[in-house]
């Protein structure tokens, strides 16, 4: 049995990675901004879930949901940073009141709650944090640079948190997933931003169409999702990356492959840069 701390619980894949802890048995401490609702969805969850208020941009609330964890179960061994939000617009089209709420969510919001969580697994030399990141994490798409590039900076910053607490007993971990089934292209989730810009409308405005098309009929099944995320904490070396679903495979496998081809055609010049 393992203790879980989880952002995000309320919807989507933070709800269900609460889920499946629980059906796994696990005890969960569930957070959330309303986090009222949680409960609402576990009524025979019992004493194996707590339910936290956080806001991931109020370091306070983080503060307090990690120390109510601590008092409840005495340990947090897998800390779930889930909680995010989107932003599908041009880059040029991004102002920058939207794209600092971008990232004080998706960036500053996993940050603070590192902050919080590891000094209670370093004390354990034991633990798992879990970063979700997205298939645009590692290879990106037009309408998705903002966003992109917050999902970016938790690859950057979870790999080399990956090296600074292995020695401490500390596994580390990035989910990206792909398109799933949940609300995450709703409105709600999803801020496509005030401003269009028409040179923009065969990329981005084609984007937009797709990602309105395809809300509620992604591939991606979260359930199934939850599940695996749930059962790699069990493995005795898991991975840096765990890419979920098949189209999150593809763009990376075609991001490979074109980097590759890149790097060889243009590998002269970069030798030819050193010194003598």
């Amino acid at each position: 049995m393992s203790v879980w701390f989880i952002t995000g619980s309320s919807r989507g894949f933070g709800l269900e990675i609460t889920r499946a802890a629980l059906t796994a048995g696990h005890q969960v401490v569930a957070t959330a901004r309303k986090a009222e609702t949680i409960r609402e969805q576990f009524p025979d969850a019992g004493d194996a879930l707590l339910t936290a208020p956080l806001d991931v941009t109020d370091p306070q609330s983080i503060q307090t949901a990690v120390d109510a964890a601590v008092e409840r179960f005495g340990r947090i061994d897998v800390l779930v940073n889930n909680a995010g939000t989107g932003l599908l617009a041009a880059v040029e089209e991004s102002n920058d009141a939207a794209v600092r709420a971008v990232y004080e969510t998706n960036v500053f919001g996993p940050l603070a709650v590192q902050r919080a969580a590891l000094p209670v697994l370093r004390r354990q030399r034991s633990g798992h944090v879990i970063n979700i990141s997205s298939i645009v994490g590692f290879a990106t798409a037009p309408g998705w640079g903002i966003y992109a590039s917050t999902k970016f900076a938790v690859e950057g910053f979870t790999e080399t948190l990956h090296t600074e607490l292995a020695p401490l007993g500390i596994h580390v971990t990035l989910v990206e997933p792909g398109f799933f089934r949940t609300d995450f292209l709703d409105p709600a989730s999803l801020h496509t931003g005030p401003d269009t810009i028409d040179d923009y409308a065969p990329t981005v405005g084609a984007m937009r169409a797709a990602a309105a098309s395809l809300n509620h009929a992604q591939p991606g099944d979260p359930v199934k999702a939850a599940r695996a995320i749930v059962e790699l904490t069990a493995a005795p070396e898991p991975p840096l990356r765990l890419p979920l679903g098949a189209d999150t495979l593809q763009a990376f496998d075609t991001k490979l492959d074109t980097f590759r081809t890149e790097m060889d055609a243009w590998r002269h010049v970069t030798l030819s840069t050193d010194h003598d």
